[in-house]
């Protein structure tokens, strides 16, 4: 009996190595082991996604004085100001009133400002169109990034750039 065995276990691997003696030696030589001829394709390289960039922190408890709205200048000792605390309450000052809001920095540097409330000062009419102009980019503010030492907020109504304040 266990010669028996023996004997079809070795005709079994001999079997085995015949039907697969064709196969390896044509994909030695490159060919393609189901018989159609086709060559052996290429191993690609796996995709590895990139590593994301490390994503920036808000600067909260810092205060920030307007330099410039859409390219233009701010000028003057009355530059539009704000600070975002740890509480996330936006303060700060429009130019003519001051002004608070909430002010969420969100995941991918987005950034949420809550409705404002401020004061009513009377200003003459080109500081009120400034400090105007400026509240709504504030208030419609998408993205934040630091760039070299300024803060940049975009907004689909323009882009304000900050410097931090002393």
């Amino acid at each position: 009996m266990n010669r028996m065995l023996t004997t079809a276990l070795i005709g079994a691997v001999a079997a085995g190595v015949l039907a697969a003696g064709p196969a390896m030696a044509q994909m030695q030589m490159g060919g393609n082991p189901s018989g159609f001829g086709a060559k052996q394709q290429e191993k690609k390289p796996q995709y590895v996604p990139g590593t994301k960039a490390q994503e920036k922190v808000f600067p909260l408890g810092s205060m920030w004085t307007a330099v410039s709205m859409n390219g233009k200048p701010f000028t003057g000792a009355d530059r539009p100001s704000f600070i975002i605390d740890s509480q996330y309450r936006a303060r700060g000052y429009g130019g003519c009133n001051t002004f608070t809001a909430t002010a969420f920095p969100l995941r991918e540097q987005h950034l949420a400002v809550g409705p404002l409330a401020l004061t009513k000062k009377t200003c003459d009419k080109a500081l009120a169109a400034s400090e105007q102009a400026f509240l709504v980019a504030l208030r419609t503010a998408g993205q934040w990034d630091l760039v070299d030492s300024q803060l940049v907020i975009r907004s689909p109504n323009g882009e304000l750039r900050f410097d931090r304040a002393l």
